[in-house]
C-alpha cells in the first residue's frame, strides 16, 4: 500500500471542464516522474486517451485554473505548456502506460480516493432527499395546525376573528 496521503491526493484534483481532474504535474510528482517524461508517454499511447479521459487545458482554463490561488506558487503557477488534464478514467489509463511498481501502487490510491468522492456525492444526494421529504412533511403539519387554531379561534371569537390577520401559510 502506498504511503501517500489522501488528503494530499484529494488536494490535486481539480473541477475543469465540469470534471474531477488530476494535472499532468502533480501524477508526476506522485509517480517519481518528470512531467515531460508522464507527457512523452501519453503522446506516445496517446489512442489510449480519448476525450473523455484526458485533455489539454486552454489558455483560459490554465489563467482561471491560477486565478483559484491566492498566492503566486512558483511550481504550479510558472506553467509555460498547457498541461494535461486527467479524468479517473485517464488516470486508470495511465497505470497501462506508466509500468512501474509505484504507479501502480498510487493509481490505486487515486482510485481509492476517486470511488470514495462519488460515495459521499451519492449520500450527500440521499440526504438532500431525505431533508427535502422531511420538510415538505413538517409544512403540511404545520398547516393543518394553524388552520385548526384560526378555525378554533373563529369558534371561540367569531366577531374579533374578522378584522385579524390569518397566521401560518397560505397557498
Amino acid at each position: 500500500m502506498s504511503n501517500i496521503s489522501l488528503l494530499k491526493i484529494e488536494s490535486m484534483i481539480y473541477v475543469i471542464r465540469e470534471h474531477k481532474v488530476m494535472l499532468d504535474s502533480d501524477l508526476a510528482e506522485l509517480y517519481g516522474v518528470e512531467t515531460k517524461a508522464l507527457k512523452r508517454a501519453v503522446k506516445r499511447n496517446i489512442n489510449r486517451f480519448p476525450d473523455d479521459f484526458m485533455f489539454e487545458m486552454n489558455k483560459e482554463e490554465l489563467e482561471n485554473w491560477r486565478c483559484q490561488f491566492g498566492t503566486s506558487n512558483k511550481e504550479k503557477m510558472g506553467l509555460r505548456i498547457l498541461p494535461f488534464a486527467f479524468t479517473e478514467l485517464g488516470v486508470a489509463m495511465l497505470s497501462s502506460v506508466l509500468n512501474s511498481h509505484q504507479a501502480i501502487e498510487v493509481n490505486i490510491s487515486i482510485m481509492r480516493i476517486f470511488f470514495q468522492l462519488r460515495s459521499f456525492l451519492l449520500m450527500e444526494e440521499k440526504l438532500n432527499k431525505r431533508m427535502d421529504k422531511l420538510e415538505s412533511g413538517i409544512n403540511k403539519v404545520f398547516k393543518v395546525v394553524f388552520q385548526r387554531l384560526d378555525e378554533t379561534d373563529d369558534k371561540l371569537t367569531p366577531k374579533l376573528s374578522q378584522n385579524r390577520k390569518k397566521i401560518g401559510l397560505n397557498e
